[in-house]
């Protein structure tokens, strides 16, 4: 087959998606990555081809339109996205409407113009068979309707965005046919036109779903079609450090806040230093990835610490007795796959949901990072490390998800998606 991929214009997305790209072209099938131009060293890098299409736009450019849209810039998931944190009574049609009007107007045109019409007129030359699209880039289900291709989201993360989806359905199937305005189908639906179609529900939340998640810790939307495929670690290009050939004297504990911030020169939602000086009289190795400006801003490191900007997780993790970081999906399902016990400080996007439902069965703590105190991951650090009930959850999360078909076994089963699909 013919498989293209595309993705938001976010390195820590792609990189979630290259290994099942690589799976499947290691499966025989002819693999390319579609994206923004400035992606495209990040797929390189990967190995994997890459097609430049549309222009650049910066994720972080939707921040400042996010202010201007009046839509909500706390931290944690976006309108209409936070449905599955709201109780039923609490969930209006009205309400969802104007959410996805202002999620469409504020974010989702700036991320999908760009490339719809380029990414569709690739299409037209290459003729894919199967397009797989993480859930926000729309403008890969709108280049599989312009060639009648196959299409699946690989959703990287939980699948909030279906759900709230459901919900809408669910409270419009309870309006009259007058009463049924839909802004995501109708902004979907003038793509679909450009190309000779109509809009059809799969532009939405595609005509299946592949997920990374362990089973226990993702939430599904009643009525979709999901495949499990088991999620493989990786962080981009990397170089094994020579300390970590050798195993740790004590234990050993891992700090890490995730490749965005580090990416956009942000801060960190949690105080590195108080951390540090909270941990510092422990009798542990941590091993800290530290961007260079953070490192700059610390006072104080203390003996027991090494700092690094970058270590590859899937080097670092298998070595670890604990591993502290903010919930972002690569890095709790790397420390999940090496059945490392994890301190979640969680802040944006799904990550509180994820961390919830990790601590949940066990396998781990959670506290936000607005209350996450030096004080506070010393003690649930402590937690961890004495307690062996977390190292054995933590186990029991790693064997699901090793149970979970690789993506080389499934090859054949998508081959046989891709022609149903369209037959």
């Amino acid at each position: 087959m013919r498989i293209l991929f595309t993705c938001y214009p976010e390195r820590t997305h792609f990189l979630l998606m290259a290994p099942f790209a690589w799976a499947l072209r290691t499966a025989g099938h002819d693999v390319r990555v579609a994206c923004q131009p400035k992606l495209t060293d990040a797929v390189t890098q990967a190995g994997l081809t890459a097609v430049p299409v549309g222009s650049d736009r910066d994720l972080w450019q939707v921040v400042g339109r996010l202010k201007g849209a009046g839509a909500r810039l706390a931290p944690g998931l976006a309108e209409p996205y936070d449905t599955v944190e709201r109780a039923p009574e609490d969930i209006t049609l009205d309400w969802l409407r104007e959410a996805y009007r202002v999620r469409i107007d504020a974010a989702h045109k700036m991320t999908n113009a760009p490339l719809a019409g380029a990414l569709a007129e690739y299409a037209r030359h290459w003729r894919p068979d199967l397009v797989v699209w993480e859930p926000l880039t729309f403008a890969g289900a709108v280049a599989a309707k312009a060639v009648g291709a196959a299409h699946a989201r690989m959703l990287i993360g939980a699948d909030v965005y279906g759900i709230a989806r459901e919900h809408f359905l669910r409270l419009t199937a309870q309006r009259p046919p007058e009463d049924r305005a839909d802004p995501l189908g109708e902004w979907l639906g003038g793509y679909a036109r450009a190309y000779g179609g109509e809009f059809t529900e799969d532009m939405v939340t595609g005509q299946f779903s592949i997920d990374l998640l362990p089973p226990s810790l993702q939430v599904h939307a009643a009525g979709l079609d999901y495949r499990s495929v088991r999620f493989t670690p990786y962080g981009g290009p990397a170089a094994v450090p020579r300390w970590l050939w050798e195993p740790p004297r004590r234990p050993r504990v891992a700090l890490t806040l995730g490749l965005t911030v580090s990416d956009h020169g942000l801060r960190y939602p949690v105080d590195i230093q108080d951390i540090l000086d909270a941990v510092g009289d422990l009798d542990i190795e941590l091993v800290a990835t530290v961007s260079d400006a953070a490192r700059q801003r610390l006072r104080r490191v203390p003996a027991n610490a090494r700092l690094v900007p970058y270590v590859p997780m899937q080097a670092l993790l298998p070595t670890c007795s604990a591993v502290i970081h903010h919930a972002g999906v690569g890095t709790l399902t790397t420390a999940a796959f090496y059945g490392v016990p994890q301190l979640a400080l969680p802040w944006d996007v799904d990550q509180p949901l994820l961390s919830d439902r990790l601590a949940a069965q066990g396998a781990g703590l959670t506290t936000h990072s607005t209350r996450a105190t030096g004080q506070l991951v010393r003690t649930s650090l402590l937690r961890l490390l004495e307690d062996g009930t977390f190292r054995r959850r933590a186990q029991a999360l790693r064997d699901e998800l090793h149970a979970v078909p690789h993506a080389n076994g499934l090859a054949q089963e998508l081959a046989e998606r891709a022609t149903a699909a369209v037959g």
